[in-house]
C-alpha cells in the first residue's frame, strides 16, 4: 500500500489519480472524482472537500487527448460521442477503481462525483456498470449514450445538478438522462441552477446535501427533489 496521499504514475494501476484518504476511515465513503475537459485528477478535491468532509478521495485523470485537453472519451462534435469508446473507457474505468480503492484500503461504497465530460463518464459507468457505483452527483450531464441497455440500478442514488441556461447541456437532455436511469430503477434528484455551464454556489449546497443524506459524509437532510 502506498503513502496516505499520493500520485501515482499511469503506469502503476492504468490511470494517472490522486488518493486523499479521510477522516471517516476505510470503512467510509469514497468520493471517485471525474474532472471536465482539461482537468486533472486534482480539479475536484476542494470542491469534494466541501462536498462530502470525512470521505476518502480518489480523483482520476481522463486518459483522452483533445487538442491538448484531458477527457475521458472521444467526442466527434459538441455532445455528440464516440459510442464504441464510451463503452471501452467506461470498462477501463470500471476495471480500475476497485483495484485502486483496494490498493488504498478505501473499503466503502464507491460515489461518484462528475463535472460535465466527468459527469458523463460517471453516467455511462452507471448505465454500463451497474452495481460500481452506490450514487452519483453529476454537475452539467447529459446522456452520454444512443441506445443505453436496461439496467437494474435498484438501490442507486443520483443527483443531477445542471445549468438553466447552459449552452452546452440542454434542459432537454438533462432530461433525457433522468428518465433513463430513473426507468433502470435509480432513485434521482435533478436540481436547476441559476446558471450556465459553470458552477455556482448552490451545485455545491445541494451536493452536499445529497450526499449527507446518501453517503453519511455529513449531518445533514435529504434534498428535494
Amino acid at each position: 500500500m502506498t503513502g496516505p496521499d499520493e500520485t501515482r504514475p499511469a503506469v502503476a494501476l492504468g490511470f494517472i489519480h490522486r488518493a486523499v484518504p479521510g477522516a471517516l476511515g476505510a470503512d467510509g465513503p469514497t468520493l471517485v472524482l471525474l474532472h471536465g475537459t482539461g482537468g486533472d485528477e486534482q480539479d475536484l478535491l476542494p470542491l469534494a472537500a466541501r462536498l462530502a468532509p470525512g470521505a476518502n478521495l480518489l480523483g482520476v485523470r481522463g486518459k483522452v487527448q483533445e487538442g491538448g485537453l484531458a477527457r475521458y472519451f472521444r467526442r466527434l462534435g459538441e455532445g455528440v460521442f464516440d459510442q464504441e469508446d464510451v463503452m471501452a473507457r467506461a470498462a477501463e474505468l470500471a476495471a480500475f477503481l476497485p483495484a485502486a480503492a483496494r490498493s488504498y484500503g478505501f473499503d466503502g461504497r464507491l460515489f461518484a462525483v462528475g463535472y460535465s465530460n466527468g459527469a458523463n463518464m460517471a453516467a455511462a459507468l452507471l448505465l454500463l456498470q451497474p452495481g460500481l457505483l452506490k450514487g452519483a452527483v453529476l454537475f452539467r450531464a447529459m446522456l452520454p449514450l444512443t441506445a443505453p441497455a436496461q439496467v437494474d440500478l435498484a438501490g442507486t442514488a443520483v443527483l443531477i445538478s445542471n445549468g438553466q441556461s447552459d449552452p452546452l447541456t440542454s434542459k432537454e437532455r438533462a432530461q433525457e438522462l433522468s428518465r433513463v436511469l430513473s426507468n433502470c430503477g435509480a432513485t434521482v434528484t435533478t436540481k436547476w441552477q441559476k446558471s450556465g455551464h459553470g458552477l455556482v454556489e448552490g451545485d455545491l449546497t445541494d451536493g452536499a446535501t445529497w450526499l449527507g443524506w446518501h453517503c453519511g459524509a455529513s449531518q445533514r437532510g435529504p434534498a428535494d427533489s
